[in-house]
């Protein structure tokens, strides 16, 4: 099984669609497969609570969009996906810098996609935050 999208490709329809989303300079498209996708957050002072740590926002953010991602590369570029449901526990608190979202689709039909996303910091394994996702595919 293939991809539809690669993360060149991923990243230009972000760019172009959601230009809100810093691609570059804040996220990256690490890696994008068969039902899975890898994204960095460039952690930045602003992503920082009180405390010195990652923010929830911050986190959720990149959950979310890494979701968007592993989805888009699957069905190709159907702008109009929405995100219905997406729950978040945080595991631990993550130090300031890069994290990584693992985004794992668990069922993609004609109309849902069902997936979960571990955060953690690069180089460590162990993860920050679990989420997971549904979302709603508009009809073709």
């Amino acid at each position: 099984m293939t991809t539809l999208m690669s993360a060149a490709e991923l990243t230009q329809l972000l760019e172009r669609e959601f230009p809100q989303i810093d691609m570059g300079g804040e996220f990256v498209i690490e890696a994008v497969s068969p039902m899975g996708a890898v994204m960095r957050l460039k952690g930045q002072d602003k992503h920082l609570r009180p405390g010195g740590t990652m923010s929830g926002p911050a986190m959720f953010l990149l959950a979310d969009v890494a979701f968007y991602v592993a989805i888009m590369a699957q069905i190709g570029p159907q702008s109009l996906t929405v995100t219905t449901n997406l729950n978040i526990n945080f595991l631990r608190k993550p130090e300031p810098g890069d994290l990584l979202a693992e985004v794992r689709l668990l069922k993609l039909g004609k109309r849902l996609a069902v997936g979960e996303c571990f955060l953690h910091s690069p180089g460590d394994d162990d993860p920050v935050a679990h989420a997971t996702g549904t979302y709603s595919i508009p009809p073709r």
